[in-house]
């Protein structure tokens, strides 16, 4: 009998042991598959963050999500911070997911959720939001510019984060500026400045600041058309080049200014218009209906704006009626007009028959005088011998000397 009890006793203690393993296998099991998994969120400020969290396993143990400063905004499927924003998106035994709406940059930080094993399990999620930059503004603007000036453009945008990205550009070509960041809480408001001395090409020219971040997907761009005033500048254009008599004549005052000078006037060798009925102006055209010779002179133009004042002049002299003038057909003045080319052909020829003269004459003339110095001597050339030459020579002397004697 003690024997029986003492074998049930032992029965009971191995199965006690074999339960008491399995049990602690199973526990290990679960702890090891209820670890929470999450991933980092980056939402733009003003737009929805869905912050999620999962086990593999769960042994129905609740799961629960903290912001930053640590206050359960869901523990299971019960909310626990009063804020219209965030809401339930799912609550499992293996999940929780939340929303958070019309997120601010205060929203941003760390966000934990926990599984309350024994212990308790956390992971941290890092919520980033990034600030939208306001839209540029463009300060310092002198409206209108004079030239000379300098002047100063600044571009400011405000609430970016991180820190936004400024280029200026002239008309379509890029120009650097000086930048400035300065922090404001969480957020960047950062300035570019364009520093310049205006003249006349500025006028009409577009400055723009365009602002680049992560947060757009296009720049943000403001535009400025500058307007530049400056002094101005007169020149007069004429309608035609050989101006004739009885021909209609127009002269129109060209005027580069800003603001453009009004009205501009017109005179005549220093005095006004002599002949009004004929000599018409309107505007900046001066326009002579008939032109005759009491028109030569000198004419001129006038205007001036508050910057300063400018003149042009222009010397009118009328020709015949039949006056052919430099526009004649180059053409018609080659088929009547001498053969330049012609005639400087026949007077190289005749240079070189005169060359040729010359030294034929030069020849001969050498030639004559070299026989006269031995014309003593003739007949000496056709001996057959020296004897024969020197005899024919002295004969020949002795004449002379007779013809010498004869003669005086």
């Amino acid at each position: 009998m003690i024997l029986k009890q003492h074998l049930i006793f032992i029965i009971y203690s191995f199965c006690a042991s074999v339960f008491k393993v399995a049990g602690t296998k199973s526990k290990v099991k679960g702890s090891q598959g209820q670890f929470p998994i999450t991933q980092n969120v980056t939402v733009v400020e003003g737009g929805t963050a869905n912050m999620t969290c999962r086990v593999d396993y769960n042994d129905n143990t609740s799961l629960q999500w903290s912001n930053p400063a640590q206050q359960t905004l869901f523990f299971g499927d019960k909310k626990a911070l009063r804020d219209h924003r965030i809401e339930l998106i799912r609550a499992s035994s293996q999940e929780l997911t939340i929303r958070i709406s019309d997120v601010s940059l205060s929203d941003e930080g760390q966000y934990t959720c926990s599984l309350f094993t024994m212990p308790v399990k956390t992971t941290k999620a890092f919520l980033t939001v990034l600030g939208v930059p306001g839209r540029p503004e463009i300060t310092g603007l002198t409206k209108p510019a004079t030239e000379g000036e300098v002047i100063t453009l600044t571009c400011t945008t405000s609430g970016s984060k991180p820190a936004a990205n400024i280029q200026w550009f002239r008309n379509d070509k890029e120009v650097q500026g000086t930048k400035e960041v300065n922090a404001t809480g969480k957020s960047f408001t950062v300035k570019s400045s364009l520093q310049f001395q205006v003249d006349r090409r500025d006028d009409g020219v577009a400055y723009t600041c365009s602002v680049e971040h992560v947060s757009l997907s296009n720049p943000y761009m403001t535009t400025e058309v500058l307007e530049v005033h400056y002094a101005p500048h007169l020149e007069i254009s004429h309608s035609l080049i050989i101006p004739q008599e009885g021909q209609y004549f127009k002269l129109e005052c060209v005027s580069i200014g800003n603001p453009i000078p009004e009205p501009v006037l017109w005179s005549k060798d220093g005095g006004e218009l002599p002949d009004i009925e004929r000599m018409i102006v309107e505007g900046r055209e001066l326009t002579i209906t008939t032109l005759n010779k009491t028109d030569n002179g000198t004419y001129r133009c006038e205007g001036s704006n508050h910057l300063g004042t400018s003149s042009a002049e222009y010397v009118l002299f009328v020709y015949a009626k039949d006056y052919p003038g430099p526009t004649t057909d180059p053409n018609a003045l080659g088929q009547h007009g001498p053969d330049h080319a012609l005639i400087g052909g026949v007077v190289a020829v005749v240079v070189f028959i005169t060359l040729c003269l010359i030294i034929v004459l030069g020849r001969y003339l050498a030639r004559h005088k070299g026989t006269y110095l031995t014309h003593e001597a003739k007949g000496a050339e056709d001996a057959p011998d020296a004897d024969t030459a020197i005899i024919n020579a002295e004969g020949n002397h002795v004449h002379a000397e007779e013809k010498k004697e004869y003669f005086i």
